[in-house]
């Protein structure tokens, strides 16, 4: 059980979420319809849940090392998203966003094989480390699902002349991921303090990092003091979307990083 049989597994949890979703979107309106669907989305988790849990046995670490590793673990937690927000709201359009975008993180690890590697450099042993991944992920996860909302959002307002009423969806999930990653930061602190002897050193992912989650921020002052109207506050959303992009992905390629103290993360 090694990355070399990961295709094998995605494959099967890609054609089982694809199914799913198929079926979710056929003309004829049934409880066993939508019942057959989520049972084909949920066994789809189910064989990814598997793959990771062997994976992290036979690695004997954590595979939360490398980009390839996290992918796996927002492809793991969006369907969860999409899930609880389908059975909260019953929104289709949202559910096949969360699983479709889960694919796509599966389907780059099939493009991108990762190395068979046990090592963990020093300073990911840590009892920081999962607890630092884990909520950051979480995080992640739910503030990109927020991005689409933000998207659909604008559409509606600016294509359809319609009144944006998606907008509690949007302002619910990036409550639950500000809080997520707001944690991640101060478990990010107490790790480096313990690590480098520091709780903040200004590195390239810790600048982006505040600045991801100060534009949230702003983002949640706007809606909960009704600054601006709900058609500029989705904008903002789909900025702070691009932020914590270039902070999650962006910023392994500025000339800057090549001395970050997270560089471990960019194999």
């Amino acid at each position: 059980m090694v990355w070399i049989n990961f295709p094998v597994y995605a494959i099967i949890t890609i054609t089982l979420w694809l199914l799913g979703i198929i079926i979710m979107y056929l003309k004829k309106e049934s409880s066993v319809k939508q019942n057959l669907s989520l049972a084909f989305l949920i066994g789809g988790v189910f064989v990814l849940i598997y793959f990771v849990t062997n994976l992290w046995v036979i690695l004997d670490r954590p595979p939360m090392r490398t980009l390839g590793e996290t992918r796996l673990w927002y492809s793991l937690f969006l369907p969860f998203i999409g899930l609880i927000t389908f059975l909260r709201w019953n929104y289709k359009w949202f559910l096949s966003y969360t699983f479709s975008l889960a694919s796509l993180f599966l389907f780059l690890n099939i493009m991108h094989p990762e190395n068979y590697d046990k090592t963990l450099m020093p300073a990911l042993r840590s009892i920081w480390f999962v607890p630092h991944v884990i909520v950051y992920i979480i995080s992640y996860a739910l503030l990109a699902a927020s991005s689409v909302v933000s998207l659909k959002a604008i559409f509606e307002t600016y294509y359809k002349k319609k009144k944006v009423e998606i907008i509690v969806l949007a302002d619910n999930l990036v409550y639950i991921g500000f809080a997520f990653l707001t944690m991640g930061l101060l478990f990010g602190a107490l790790w480096a303090k313990e690590a480098w002897g520091h709780y903040w050193t200004w590195d390239p992912k810790e600048t982006w990092a505040l600045l991801t989650w100060l534009v949230y921020l702003i983002y949640i002052h706007l809606r909960a003091f009704k600054t601006v109207n709900t058609e500029k506050a989705v904008w903002v959303l789909a900025l702070a979307f691009i932020i914590l992009l270039i902070c999650w992905f962006g910023v392994n390629y500025l000339p800057s990083a090549a001395n970050s103290v997270h560089t471990y993360t960019q194999s």
